[in-house]
């Protein structure tokens, strides 16, 4: 008999997959100048000069953001209003903000004595030129590409993962026999890709055979992920990690310590990113809430997201089974309430589910518990 193969365990599952999928380098970014390039108000208030202490001031004139400091002085016993971000004039060395100001007469006068460099950013706070804002190679998020923009360097384009979803079996019929069934993993699996916001395409269902299979993922077009649910366990029809294997694709993983979703298998066939699921609909949902996010954070170059969350499990679950079980509950706030699921088929109770709960191996008592939130 041949050896069984082992179970990979979820985390090493999605650490495997992590490193393997391909990730945009992004580029270090330095300072093209001094941030800020000048003194700037820190508040809208007045500038003046400090060592002048409690005395009214009259008022000059107003400088707003954007306008030219060479423009503007503070003479004593005057003050300009000036607002947030704006440049420091000649004259003035503090910033008093409106909330500690006291009109005497059309004059103004702050309550407190200032100090100089009051409520000022000076310059080259943040960064002097030449200086090195973010090493290369980390991951992008919407606040680095806003440093981009800020040091000058073009911006990079904003594009969704375009990935083509397909379920495969011959008993897939639009109006099925009592024998047959409609497809739900595609509609399914495409509204998830949707919300974790790639551009999904569902694509006609693939028939169990290794020719048509393997025409599957060779006719791929520009999708950068192939998403398939079905065809991936041991049977005599379940065609995918053999004709993968057949196409030269680098097998990341088949089959997880996971119920349900053992069958699961990733896969890199040239540059594309293969991720195929069981046909059960909970543990294809389940197994790509897990694993598409991941994909999706390496294509686009971001951090790897973290799906767990901490709850309060309301009642025991059993689990006599040798792997973890991600249990269908419904959810209150941090309270979770186990759904009497009936498996990996029960598509039933995972659509009246708000949150799965992990559940290890022997079962779980009533009490803490981390879960996946159902999006």
């Amino acid at each position: 008999m041949s050896e069984t193969p082992r179970l990979m365990e979820l985390e090493e599952a999605l650490a495997l997959l992590a490193a393997a999928v391909p990730t945009p380098r992004a580029e270090a970014i330095w300072a093209d100048r001094d941030d800020p390039a000048l003194d700037r108000s820190a508040m809208d208030g007045i500038v003046l000069r400090a060592a002048e202490g409690l005395a009214a001031r009259k008022i000059l004139g107003t400088i707003f953001a954007g306008d030219d400091p060479a423009a503007f002085c503070v003479e004593s016993g005057g003050c300009l209003r000036i607002m947030t971000g704006a440049c420091i004039p000649e004259g003035g060395d503090a910033v008093v903000p409106v909330e500690l100001l006291q009109e005497r007469e059309g004059w103004l006068a702050p309550i407190h004595a200032p100090n100089t460099g009051d409520h000022i950013r000076r310059r080259g706070d943040q960064a002097f030129l030449g200086s090195l804002l973010l090493s290369a190679g980390q991951p992008l998020n919407a606040a680095r590409r806003g440093l981009r923009a800020q040091v000058g360097m073009p911006p990079l384009p904003l594009l969704r993962v375009r990935i083509g979803i397909a379920s495969t079996g011959d008993e897939l019929r639009g109006d099925p026999a009592p024998w047959q069934i409609r497809d739900s993993n595609g509609p399914m699996l495409a509204a998830l890709a949707h919300t974790l916001g790639a551009e999904a395409f569902e694509l006609p269902p693939v028939p169990d055979d290794p020719a048509a299979v393997a025409r599957f993922f060779q006719d791929r077009g520009d999708c950068r992920l192939l998403l398939t649910a079905g065809g991936v366990s041991m049977g005599e029809k379940d065609h995918l990690p053999q004709v993968l294997a057949d196409l030269g694709a680098r097998i990341l993983f088949h089959r997880i310590r996971l119920k349900p979703g053992k069958p699961t298998l990733a896969a890199i066939l040239d540059d594309l990113v293969i991720l195929c699921l069981p046909g059960n609909p909970v543990s294809a949902y389940l197994n790509a809430l897990l694993f598409l996010p991941v994909i999706l954070a390496r294509l686009e170059g971001r951090a790897l997201p973290d799906p767990w969350r901490q709850g309060f499990l309301g009642s025991p679950v059993p689990n006599p089974g040798d792997r973890p079980l991600l249990h269908p509950c419904t959810r209150e706030g941090d309270r979770l309430k186990p759904l009497p699921s009936q498996g990996s088929a029960d598509l039933v109770r995972l659509a009246q589910a708000d949150a799965c709960a992990w559940i290890a191996k022997g079962g779980a008592p009533s009490g803490p518990v981390k879960y996946l939130e159902l999006i």
